[in-house]
């Protein structure tokens, strides 16, 4: 006898998807966007990227390697809800701390498993992605019509400015390197570290410790920091961090605080949002893409070397490097569809990528952009 659903999740064009909820109970409105990773899926749960999303994977084991602290990017999941292929089983790993579910229970973010969510995913992609209400009910009471005029009435992230939500509330030092095999989290050796301010958009924490163990003492300030909060600090570089929402929206105070930066001619690395705020800032646009980029097998050519890395996404919107203005390069783009993946100017050391370096899916591809940057302020002193 078929279990009696206890989830389902509505999009805004009347279609109804049912399962079995686990996690908290309750109803979210959010966009439905499809993660094509295999792993990782705590990480993307806690990515602050994922700000007003639901998340349906295309890989069907979701859940069972538990749940480790160590592998939290914020300190709470930030993604609205997550849609799987199977329910998630007792976890199968020695580090893990407990199981999925009750994580999401404690956190208050609801699960719905059972679906086809390769079926999903192909609405997803050829709609591009919807506004969904996600519900969970144990008695598996629904109002869909109800539920419909929810996802119908939900204003999209067009326009919505959702870095002031996730940024901190006040600076703090980050000092915490990267994690290493049987020893944990390094501790920062370089013996004069850089001085580096991070702007808080949406910040992963592997971020911060990557620019630690690449030899930066980081301080981290608001998304609305201004450029004399910055400055005040005497730094070496400026971070751009990644971030949710629409760059647009969050380009209205962070592009004047960017351009002025821009203007004292020190080294400037920007990642995921941090790269749109930077190309807003010299100029450009940046336009919402169908049903974005989410996973962590996005091959992404260097233009200057040839190189192709392997590189982890997360981004809705994307910069048109048809817009992009003299003086600016275009030094990254897009395999899958040959859209922009990263900039730099061409008389000083400012550049920015759109995919997530730190995450490593190739799994060092990308490093280097962390040591290009500490060797720009390098060359600088």
């Amino acid at each position: 006898m078929a279990k009696k659903p206890t989830a389902c999740l509505v999009l805004a064009d009347g279609t109804v998807f049912y399962g079995q909820g686990f996690g908290a109970t309750g109803e979210t409105v959010a966009e439905l966007v499809f993660n094509t990773a295999m792993t990782g899926y705590q990480e993307i749960m806690t990515d602050p990227s994922y700000a007003s999303q639901v998340v349906t994977f295309t890989f069907p084991h979701i859940g069972n390697t538990g749940i480790t602290p160590e592998d939290d990017e914020a300190a709470d999941p930030v993604a609205s809800g997550i849609v799987v292929r199977w329910d998630p089983t007792e976890p199968s790993n020695w580090r893990a701390a407990g199981d999925l579910p009750d994580w999401m229970a404690r956190r208050g973010r609801i699960g719905m498993g059972g679906v086809d969510t390769r079926r999903l995913t192909r609405a997803i992609r050829q709609l591009g992605a919807p506004h969904v209400v996600l519900a969970h009910d144990p008695d598996g009471n629904f109002d869909i019509e109800a539920m419909i005029a929810r996802a119908r009435d939900w204003q999209g992230l067009v326009g919505l400015d959702l870095a002031k939500v996730v940024s901190c509330a006040q600076s703090y030092h980050w000092d915490e390197g990267a994690w290493e095999w049987a020893k944990g989290f390094a501790a920062r050796t370089e013996d004069k570290p850089f001085k580096v301010v991070a702007l808080d958009y949406g910040a992963k924490r592997n971020i911060l410790r990557s620019l630690v163990s690449y030899g930066a003492d980081v301080t981290v300030l608001p998304a609305t920091a201004t450029a004399e909060d910055v400055l005040a600090h005497e730094p070496e570089g400026v971070f751009l961090s990644n971030g949710p929402g629409d760059p647009e929206a969050t380009g209205e105070y962070a592009v004047p605080m960017i351009q002025e930066l821009l203007n004292r001619d020190m080294p400037i690395f920007g990642i995921c949002l941090g790269h749109q705020m930077l190309a807003l800032a010299l100029g450009a646009k940046t336009v919402k893409m169908g049903h974005g980029h989410h996973g962590a097998n996005h091959p992404v050519r260097d233009v200057e070397t040839g190189k192709v890395e392997i590189t982890s996404m997360n981004h809705g919107f994307a910069v048109d490097s048809q817009t992009l203005p003299k003086g600016v390069i275009e030094t990254h783009v897009s395999l899958f569809d040959g859209s922009n993946c990263g900039i730099r100017m061409e008389d000083r050391p400012v550049f920015s990528v759109q995919y997530h370096p730190e995450a490593a899916p190739g799994p060092q591809d990308s490093l280097y952009l962390f040591q290009r940057f500490t060797d720009s302020m390098r060359a600088r002193r």
